[in-house]
């Protein structure tokens, strides 16, 4: 238990000590930020390609506690399934630097992607850290949810529980699934920003 607590701690600490000032997040129903990246499989992604279905941009980290919970439970891996089967399109960012401890390329971003048994649409490489910036995401994971019509939805946490502990996905209310559903339904989501929580993105000098 020390060991789980001086980890979270750890975590957050890295968080608050990088998050630089004069960033501010997308305003909820607006159009997303528009973005062109590669992807790990050598293709080209671009969000405006991508209107006419809901978009999942996920920041994510193989090196970071709070990401692991979600994939060693499986708990990310059933949301990207049902939401892609619903007929989203999920994007999970890589947005760390080179050299930092969440950076990875292509052969790795894939190698990752295929021990995880991860069910994202693809794997977007931005070491430069430009979507990352566009959207305002410090941390991992980060969620962001945008609709058929191209307008932001939500962003921020994935979760109303802030632990690297692998038990705390147990009764844990997900936002970005409540948001998601609330949209095929035709209904407002009830909760459209939250603040994130979990390890810090180490992004490239712009």
């Amino acid at each position: 238990m020390r060991h789980v607590l001086r980890i979270t701690l750890l975590a957050f600490l890295a968080l608050a000590g990088a998050m630089p000032e004069g960033r501010a997040a997308p305003a909820i129903g607006e159009p997303a930020p528009d973005f062109r990246a590669a992807t790990a499989d050598g293709g080209m992604v671009h969000l405006g390609d991508l209107r006419g279905h809901i978009v999942v941009l996920e920041w994510t980290s193989d090196a970071c506690p709070f990401v692991r919970k979600f994939y060693r439970t499986g708990t990310m891996q059933r949301l990207q399934s049902r939401l892609v089967d619903a007929g989203a399109i999920w994007l999970s960012i890589l947005s760390d630097a080179p050299g930092a401890p969440g950076y990875a390329d292509a052969v790795a971003a894939r190698d990752i992607a295929t021990r995880k048994a991860s069910y994202a649409t693809h794997i977007v490489l931005d070491p430069e850290g430009l979507i990352a910036r566009l959207y305002d995401a410090r941390s991992t994971p980060h969620m962001v949810l945008i609709d058929a019509e191209g307008r932001l939805r939500y962003w921020g946490a994935i979760d109303d529980r802030p632990s690297a502990r692998l038990s705390s996905v147990e009764g844990a209310h997900n936002y970005l699934a409540a948001a998601f559903d609330a949209l095929q339904r035709g209904q407002p989501v009830a909760i459209e920003k939250t603040r994130p929580y979990g390890c810090a993105i180490h992004l490239a000098d712009p």
